[in-house]
């Protein structure tokens, strides 16, 4: 389970870091960080963290296309999660 932990708090710093840098590469007109990189960091755990680096370093918030696949990715997780907790797999008491 500590693994677990460890992994989730990795996924979620290199996520902000990812919001973060490719918001200042932005500002300094440099070469970006795709968005596939970045949503698919946000797949794999970082979700949270890339939603609050979005509104942090307001960038990627008018972009409708990540916008919508972005909250995609947090409903499935949402989903999965649910169906895990339901099926008592998971569940946190």
């Amino acid at each position: 389970m500590q693994l677990l932990y460890f992994y989730f708090l990795a996924t979620t710093v290199i996520s902000l870091i990812l919001v973060g840098y490719d918001k200042y590469l932005a500002r300094n007109k440099k070469r970006r960080i795709a968005e596939n990189t970045v949503l698919i960091w946000a797949l794999f755990g970082g979700s949270i963290a890339t939603g609050f680096g979005m509104w942090v370093f307001k960038h990627k918030t008018s972009k409708r296309s990540f916008l919508w696949k972005f909250w995609s990715i947090v409903l499935f997780q949402l989903l999965v999660v649910l169906t895990l907790c339901f099926t008592d797999a998971i569940c946190i008491y």
